[in-house]
């Protein structure tokens, strides 16, 4: 392992921040936190700022070649989901949209 730091990278962020927001708009997530780690990048989610994430958003370049360098975990540690495409893994985080069904 080299001595470098991993980061989010621009277009990485641009993509988190605008998920984000529509997750803030939705009123599901109030607060975010990043970490830059020797062997990954954290993008953490809140849902109010004294609890603990409510999700992960994590960049691995180690799992890259793997199952990809993306993953999200859930508060539990469970992985939700993996890949090497940023948004295909976020879509695991995308409400459900409930429909009303007349009888």
């Amino acid at each position: 392992m080299s001595g470098r730091t991993v980061f989010f990278e621009r277009l990485e962020l641009n993509h988190l921040m605008r998920f984000y927001g529509r997750m803030v708009a939705a009123g599901e997530w109030r607060d975010y936190a990043l970490d830059a780690l020797p062997d990954r990048a954290l993008f953490s989610v809140y849902r109010r700022t004294s609890e603990a994430p409510l999700y992960q958003i994590e960049k691995c370049p180690e799992n890259a070649r793997k199952q990809g360098a993306y993953s999200v975990r859930a508060i539990d540690g469970r992985v939700l989901r993996r890949g090497h495409d940023l948004d295909r893994v976020l879509a695991v985080l995308e409400p459900k949209r409930m429909q009303i069904v007349d009888q």
